[in-house]
């Protein structure tokens, strides 16, 4: 039970039998309530209608591949800014850049260790739930081109209003709130993840390119979000 006393959601979107029963047993026993799906495409109607508070979330779907059903719901609707933990049989750096690329908080690689993955759930829930209740007790923030509003969450880029995930927007508004200042991966990490175990510095490199292609006019020349080299990343000084 969550601080509200009521029962967490889980979507589970698997369409192996054998995995499905695995996860719908030890998330029950976490206490979640399950939908369970096994095609993309219904996953999608599925997420669209109401709020989870974790998505489960394998790549190899039919219907619609995990990639793009994690894109979409990223796009829009009640679960844009929900946890999402990707499992998929594919082991590659580049799978694992793509699924995280596609808005996934966590990938992991089948066959997966029960208690991993619980660990890894635990995780995700609790940054999310961390960043539900920070205080809005900073202001607006204006640099060159782009305004973001901590109290509503906000971002507007040369002059167009930009979706962020909470993570996303976190990360942002710490770099464009100090300009100039570089940040270490190691710092970012500790400063918009707290810490959390099962987050690497790859985990920084990934969600600075998401955000480049969300607010840059050239992601693969950016002037808003620096890279110094060796370090980490820092936003461009203040004019």
């Amino acid at each position: 039970m969550n601080a509200d006393d009521k029962p967490r959601r889980a979507l589970v979107v698997e369409d192996e039998l054998a995995i499905r029963e695995l996860l719908r047993l030890h998330l029950q026993l976490a206490g979640f309530e399950l939908d369970e799906v096994g095609n993309g495409r219904v996953a999608l109607d599925r997420a669209r209608e109401k709020p989870f508070d974790v998505i489960l979330l394998d790549v190899m779907l039919p219907g619609l591949d995990g990639v793009t059903l994690c894109g979409a719901i990223r796009a829009a609707g009640p679960n844009k800014a929900t946890p999402i933990l990707m499992l998929t049989a594919r082991d590659t750096e580049s799978d694992k850049v793509m699924g995280l690329e596609s808005g996934a908080d966590d990938y992991m690689t089948k066959p997966f260790g029960v208690r991993e993955l619980m660990a890894r759930v635990k995780a995700i829930t609790r940054r999310h739930q961390r960043r539900e209740h920070i205080p809005n007790t900073a202001g607006t923030v204006m640099r060159r081109e782009l305004s973001l509003d901590h109290d509503r969450r906000t971002v507007v880029v040369h002059g167009d209003p930009v979706e962020l995930t909470k993570q996303e927007f976190d990360l942002l508004y710490l770099l464009a709130a100090r300009p100039g200042i570089v940040f270490s991966r190691a710092a970012l990490l500790q400063n918009v993840w707290s810490g959390d175990t099962y987050v690497t510095e790859r985990t920084v490199d990934t969600m600075i390119s998401r955000l480049r292609r969300k607010i840059e006019r050239d992601p693969q020349d950016p002037e808003l979000i620096l890279t110094a080299w060796g370090v980490g990343y820092k936003f461009a000084d203040a004019d």
